[in-house]
């Protein structure tokens, strides 16, 4: 699926079922996780777009005796829609075909699949706005955030570094939470750590070597970025975080290299 208002293709290259296996299923160990969490465990969907990441993750933990809690977020139904209507030629809804449609017309809504139990609700708007919104501080907090928005080029706005300490923020501290995403960029690195996260290599997935994954805890993370990697950052042309939602590369400033030397991944 291609999205022509943004110029850029749903899941690229391997496919939606594969990128999201690689990057977002195995990379936060979902099964492991599952099986030793006994309460609801609390996903937060960011990019619903066609859906293949959310019915990734339930199909690949539908045979565990779990309770999964899908908090979906996007700024349109379009994609949803269209896929729902091709859905045979995409391949990736088989069973929940029916789950989609009600929560397309619902906003909500609650199924059993043998043994896993799903609640799934859907935000629809501006998913920057949403976040400074008081009524985001009610939203239950996240055991994983699935962060799947186009790219900064196309999409500034969901890259900002004060989307990401909004997000942060949101975050319960004593809930240990990762955040997974495709992009590898130090642009990307430095807003996540900058906004509190710690900030860690994440798995290969298509012709991308590697990824990004971002948590509040350091333990979620197998490789976190290193001093070798700060030093690159700092010499980087392409580093300081966007402010505004207007896509532009820069060195670090001053200030913004202060700040990130100063985080405690890098104590």
């Amino acid at each position: 699926m291609r999205s022509l208002a943004d110029e850029e293709t749903f899941h690229p290259v391997i496919g939606p079922v594969a990128e999201a296996e690689a990057l977002y299923v195995n990379q936060l160990q979902l099964r492991e996780r599952l099986t030793n969490h006994s309460a609801e465990f609390i996903i937060w969907d960011v990019g619903l777009g066609a859906a293949a990441n959310a019915l990734t993750v339930l199909r690949a933990t539908r045979d565990l005796p779990c309770a999964i809690r899908l908090i979906s977020f996007d700024c349109t139904l379009e994609p949803m829609e269209f896929a729902l209507q091709n859905a045979d030629a995409l391949g990736y809804f088989g069973g929940y075909e029916n789950h989609l449609g009600k929560l397309l017309r619902d906003h909500r809504i609650e199924f059993r699949d043998g043994p896993q139990s799903v609640n799934w609700e859907l935000h629809l708007g501006d998913f920057p706005s949403l976040l400074a919104q008081p009524a985001a501080n009610s939203w239950p907090k996240p055991h994983a955030i699935l962060f799947d928005a186009f790219s900064p080029a196309k999409n500034p706005a969901m890259w900002t570094l004060p989307l990401f300490t909004n997000l942060f923020r949101l975050l319960d501290p004593k809930r240990s939470c990762a955040l997974p995403t495709y992009s590898r960029s130090t642009i990307m690195r430095v807003t996540l750590l900058l906004a509190g996260f710690f900030v860690g290599v994440g798995h290969a997935t298509g012709e991308k070597e590697e990824t990004t994954i971002a948590a509040n805890t350091l333990e979620l993370l197998d490789e976190p970025l290193d001093l070798r990697w700060l030093d690159r950052a700092r010499r980087s042309h392409s580093a300081e975080p966007m402010i505004e939602p207007i896509y532009r590369i820069a060195p670090l400033t001053t200030e913004s290299w202060e700040k990130l030397r100063q985080h405690p991944q890098f104590k």
